[in-house]
């Protein structure tokens, strides 16, 4: 496959029709509806128009990384085949076929601009383990101080996890995690609306677009879950997104993908769709993997008062204020800490074991000696091994 960029697709405004960026590293997680076009193959002049606005975020001095959806779309297409075959296997195997073609397109694109890519595909695997979180965040670093894009995506033929819902899920939680992993300073989702509304645009005309998120709290879940979204990644798992990078120190845009110059312009600090500001300042690297949340071994739930100190950014995880258990989880373990409604709110290393933690929970930590018949300490999640998800 040739890919020759339209005229007006490589159209390009001089550097001085922009400000200077606002935001140096951005994440940009592409959506299958946006690289397609809401057909059922690749659109290479609307994937031009924005590899285009990569290059021109690279010459005013800044980094991207792509988190791109559509190799399933593109293998669809190259073997001729129809929706109607959904199973784990046959996934797999679109997702084989259409990744080169994708690799390819993305290749040739940015050739026009001489700037090379590089596919790197991962797991959950690779990053739930410490070291391999590092080697990737390494791997990614480099190459973007050489100016090349990284070209992101689960390894779809091995994770069969992701393609069922179950690990990282989506390309907009794996674009969450990059933004972890790699320090941005802004991440950008981008869809075929222009941002979560307060009810779905396509039955309700009267639905105002969210400009500004400053808390992910449960009315604006409500209003995802009603929102429009087609595919694997809806506005629920935007959300999700969105609640992790910003939780990591990292902005949030959710945006139309066919809005003109839509990178480049968020790049520069302009408002478009959707913004989450980021909840805490840069997270050191240790946290920052303890709230990837990919190592987890259990959860612990904690009562509401122990959820309220714990919010508070002050108070280490007491037994009396542990409620249950979930999982088998030893000593040295990651975990997550979840309020009495589920939802998590922090993750941390554990410093007891789950049958230990459960022995204790509800007991004062000067009884924890006495019923175990040794102690490692008061805590059951020290505040210097625990990081919070903030939604407040």
């Amino acid at each position: 496959m040739r890919v020759e960029p339209s005229v007006s697709s490589l159209r390009e405004g001089r550097a001085a029709d922009f400000p200077s960026l606002r935001y140096r590293r951005l994440v940009a997680k592409l959506g299958t509806n946006v690289l397609t076009a809401g057909g059922d193959r690749l659109d290479l002049e609307v994937m031009a128009a924005l590899v285009g606005q990569v290059a021109r975020i690279q010459r005013l001095g800044g980094e991207v990384i792509i988190v791109s959806s559509g190799a399933i779309a593109a293998g669809r297409h190259r073997l001729g085949l129809g929706r109607d075959r959904r199973d784990i296997p046959m996934r797999q195997v679109l997702a084989a076929v259409g990744q080169s073609d994708l690799m390819n397109a993305y290749q040739q694109l940015f050739a026009w601009h001489d700037i090379t890519v590089a596919q790197t595909l991962l797991t959950r695997r690779d990053l739930a383990d410490r070291q391999g979180y590092l080697n990737a965040r390494n791997t990614l670093l480099a190459l973007i101080e050489l100016g090349v894009v990284p070209i992101v995506n689960e390894n779809d033929v091995v994770a069969v996890e992701e393609i069922e819902g179950a690990t990282i899920g989506d390309n907009d939680n794996l674009s969450a995690l990059v933004a972890n992993l790699v320090d941005a300073d802004l991440l950008v989702l981008l869809t075929d609306t222009e941002g979560l509304y307060t009810a779905d645009p396509y039955l309700h005309p009267e639905a105002r677009l969210v400009r500004r998120v400053e808390r992910i709290d449960e009315e604006v879940e409500r209003l995802a879950r009603e929102s429009h979204g087609q595919g694997r990644g809806g506005m629920v798992t935007k959300l999700q997104a969105a609640r992790l990078a910003t939780a990591s120190g990292t902005d949030v845009v959710i945006a139309h993908g066919r809005e003109r110059d839509v990178l480049l312009r968020l790049a520069t600090g302009e408002e478009l769709g959707t913004f989450f500001p980021a909840t805490v300042d840069r997270l050191e690297g240790r946290k920052r993997w303890l709230l990837a949340g990919l190592s987890l071994r259990g959860s612990i739930v904690v009562d509401e008062g122990a959820a309220r100190a714990l919010r508070s950014g002050r108070a280490s995880l007491l037994p009396a204020g542990v409620k249950a258990v979930e999982g088998q989880f030893q000593r040295g373990d990651v975990v997550a800490v979840l309020d009495e409604r589920g939802r998590r709110i922090a993750c941390g290393i554990a410093n007891y074991g789950a049958r230990e933690v459960d022995a204790i929970r509800g007991l004062r930590s000067d009884r924890i000696e006495e019923a175990l018949g040794y102690a490692y300490g008061q805590e059951v999640v020290h505040r210097d091994n625990l990081v919070l998800l903030r939604d407040d």
